[in-house]
């Protein structure tokens, strides 16, 4: 039972700090039900002490019981529970976040926001939050693990729409109650660790992302390490199906200190820079969607053809004091125009250079779709590759670009629609409306002159410089971002001196 009286306030993020003391008890690590092989197997290494079963495990149901583990499925499991206070407050509610435990816990909340122009599940949410991303990677550090259902954000009907890979979190194929074998797969990979592992994983930070490690490697189309460094093993949403109990419970079981991977610590050194107002519209916008050390994730909102950036490995430390070797694999994107290059032997750096590019289907889903461009990066310092720093850039899918050669050979914009078409869909918000399209200009030597544009008020002219071009001269031009209640962002332009402008 939490008290939000006996909770310590932490910063940064201002969360609520649980520490945790469970004494053991006699109840069995799995339910008289569970019969299957994975069960049998978990439970002969239970019985024979060589696995350390879910005794000090929490689980948080955060949907009031909407989607439960029963209890009696895995009765070492300690359940988190909320007093009235905390329940008011709807801190036991939705996204995990306010609270954080000093004990591993998996948890799940089969909700999502339904309606509204800012509908989303509950992973896109947490992602594009200014809070999110730092408070998933204080959640992965700490060893807790929640699942949620991609409701609409993974179908045939709108594609991927999750923005980012990441390794915070699982996500489920569905809706509602979709989450409850990856939550038994969570806590049997928890339960089959020896206890030493345990402990050593738990100590050095290392629990989660050598769950998610264990979780993939033993997906049942995931049957060789080519495999694992692919994106076949990496994909934004599993489904069910995939789910192999057995092979989970072996891998965890396998693990010792000495053969855990390290956990890898990306940091960007260099990127394409982008300016708003000539590379893209709408003040207070970015293109860097998160940076945290095991993930980092850019929104592709200029309109240049190629981007690159390099990035380094080199803060990744194995508790073991070995020297990893890294692999860089483009997990998803098109091969023809996505270049990774290691910049030196051990795969320190690499300098990833990707083109403008359109949707590919998802790996192993061939009727989704996604315009995101995945590329991971695997330690290996033992007998296991790690789960993989991972490097996202999000395509704006909505957007209808042409590009043409110029007089050098290189690929430049021509025209550019950024108005979402009729039946399509671009979330709102990371890419706030914007219903115009310009035409670009060039002199005979190939150098940016402006751009035509064409929308609800009419044509317009633009200089290199993003002026307006009126017929007494230019004028600055600003794009506020406007965010409505109750309604979808929208990019409203204002020229000094004039009406503003949709």
């Amino acid at each position: 039972m939490l008290r939000l009286s006996s909770l310590s306030r932490l910063l940064p993020g201002r969360r609520l700090l649980a520490r945790v003391r469970i004494p053991e008890t006699s109840a069995p690590v799995l339910g008289s039900e569970a019969r299957a092989a994975g069960h049998r197997l978990l439970w002969r290494l239970v019985f024979e002490g060589r696995a350390a079963g879910n005794h000090g495990d929490l689980y948080e149901n955060r949907d009031r019981a909407h989607s439960l583990l029963p209890s009696e499925a895995h009765p070492q499991l300690t359940h988190v529970a909320y007093d009235e206070e905390m329940r008011k407050a709807g801190l036991d509610y939705g996204l995990a976040g306010p609270v954080i435990f000093d004990a591993p816990l998996i948890g799940n909340s089969s909700t999502a926001v339904k309606n509204g122009p800012l509908w989303r599940s509950l992973p896109r949410m947490a992602l594009t939050r200014e809070d999110g991303p730092l408070t998933l990677y204080q959640n992965y550090l700490a060893g807790q693990i929640h699942v949620y259902p991609e409701h609409r954000d993974h179908d045939p009907e709108h594609g991927d729409l999750i923005p980012a890979n990441t390794p915070f979190f699982l996500i489920s194929q569905g809706s509602s109650g979709s989450d409850r074998p990856h939550l038994e797969a969570l806590a049997m990979i928890l339960a089959a660790f020896r206890p030493e592992t345990k402990r050593y994983l738990h100590e050095n930070q290392l629990l989660a992302p050598t769950v998610q490690m264990i979780f993939r490697r033993s997906l049942a189309p995931v049957l060789s390490r080519e495999a694992y460094l692919s994106g076949q093993a990496h994909p934004s949403v599993v489904p069910a199906n995939q789910i192999n109990l057995m092979r989970m419970v072996q891998l965890a079981n396998a693990l010792t200190p000495e053969t855990v991977p390290p956990m890898v610590r990306l940091a960007v050194l260099s990127e394409t820079d982008a300016t708003e107002g000539i590379d893209y519209f709408g003040e207070g916008l970015s293109e860097r969607l998160l940076d945290t050390p095991v993930a980092v994730a850019r929104l592709w909102r200029s309109h240049v053809h190629r981007r690159s950036m390099v990035v380094s490995v080199e803060a990744t430390r194995d508790p073991q004091g070995r020297r990893p070797t890294f692999l860089w694999r483009l997990l998803r994107g098109d091969p023809a125009r996505t270049l990774i290059e290691p910049l030196d032997d051990r795969g320190l750096r690499a300098r990833i250079t990707v083109d403008w590019q359109l949707p590919r289907p998802v790996p192993g889903q061939p009727d989704i779709r996604s315009n995101r461009v995945d590329i991971g990066v695997f330690a290996r310092s033992g007998d296991h590759d790690s789960t993989p720093g991972l490097i996202s850039i999000l395509l704006p899918q909505h957007e209808t670009r042409r590009y043409a050669p110029g007089p050098d050979g290189e690929m430049r914009i021509e025209r550019r629609d950024l108005g979402v078409p009729e039946g399509g869909y671009a979330d709102p918000v990371l890419f706030p409306q914007s219903a115009w399209h310009d035409v670009y200009r060039y002199d005979p030597a190939g150098a940016l002159l402006g751009w035509d544009r064409q929308g609800a008020d009419g044509a317009m002219r633009f200089d290199a410089a993003g002026q307006r071009q009126t017929e007494t001269g230019t004028a600055p031009v600003r794009y506020v971002v406007e965010r409505a209640p109750g309604a979808a962002p929208r990019i409203v332009m204002k020229t000094q001196g004039l009406d503003a402008a949709e």
